[in-house]
């Protein structure tokens, strides 16, 4: 089983259509998308889910009013400021924690002399399995201003390896998030092959070479891809020179193309129709040798 990750240095490069591509071209793959702070694979793709699944991760601190004497121990030791506390007509004061405010460390709790305080794990978002026309997908919400996306990610990934292995699938596609932090970690390791996809613009260099980095530190084998090539090829030229010193090998470009756009609002891949791109799409799959 193998398991192609691809990613970017920053959004808006296209490794989503790219990822949506090759799901139609590849034979029946296991689909995960780990951009769960902003996951849109799903608006090509049209999966149906057939099952959901609570995410928690951390926890958080629940004051229990018919308890508390409001000594105000919690809102004094907070350093963020999540304990809000209300005072009545009757001038009694009543506390209650902000959850959006609360990073989980738990000093209310060891320190409230009642115990009044509950900790239990927070509800950070879900994650979903889906059929769709390309295969199964596992896909994920990240929560308003939740935390723990990496460990989101890692939990897409062991449930698409477990579909793969349940039901003999012999590749995972994997759409990843843009940039180098934790959950674009997560989405890496360990993988069979990462699939770079820039644009031929200087922020494009800047972020292809950060991201070079990271999966050179992780020794996993990357090819780089450069979207909308055309439109400087000077500098495609020149970002597919530094990725061969970086030792990273390319696996071709993809002209710029207004079909991409007409096909995602059809929620279709650009494969799916007979846009002049397709056929240098259709070539890095091939290169890639999957």
């Amino acid at each position: 089983m193998q398991e192609l990750v691809i990613i970017s240095g920053k959004g808006g490069t296209g490794k989503t259509s790219v990822t949506a591509s090759f799901a139609v071209l590849a034979e029946r793959p296991v689909i995960a998308d780990c951009d769960v702070d902003a996951a849109d694979l799903h608006l090509i793709l049209a999966p149906g889910v057939r099952e959901r699944h609570e995410f928690r991760a951390g926890h958080e601190a629940v004051i229990r009013p018919e308890q508390c004497i409001a000594c105000g121990a919690c809102s004094r030791l907070c350093r963020f400021d999540a304990v809000r506390t209300d005072t009545g007509r009757d001038g009694d004061c009543s506390f209650a924690i902000d959850p959006v405010a609360c990073e989980g460390c738990g000093v209310c709790v060891r320190f409230c002399p009642e115990h009044a305080i509950d900790f239990p794990e927070r509800v950070c978002g879900e994650w979903m399995i889906s059929d769709t026309r390309c295969g199964p997908m596992v896909h994920a919400r990240l929560g308003v201003a939740a935390e723990n996306s990496g460990k989101l990610v890692s939990t897409v990934r062991q449930e698409a390896r477990r579909l793969a292995e349940q039901n003999g699938h012999p590749l995972i596609l994997v759409d990843g998030p843009p940039g180098i932090g934790c959950p674009v970690i997560a989405s890496v390791t360990g993988a069979s092959l990462v699939l770079a996809v820039t644009e031929p613009t200087v922020s494009g260099e800047h972020d292809l070479e950060r991201v070079l980095s990271l999966t050179r530190h992780f020794r996993i084998p990357t090819a780089v891809c450069v979207n909308k090539w055309d439109l400087n090829p000077r500098m495609t030229e020149h970002i597919e020179a530094k990725a061969r010193q970086a030792g990273a090998r390319i696996a071709g470009r993809i002209r710029y193309d207004r079909a991409v756009t007409l096909a995602q609002m059809q929620e279709k891949a650009v494969v799916e129709t007979d846009a002049p791109c397709v056929e240098d799409i259709c070539a890095i799959w091939n290169r890639l040798e999957l």
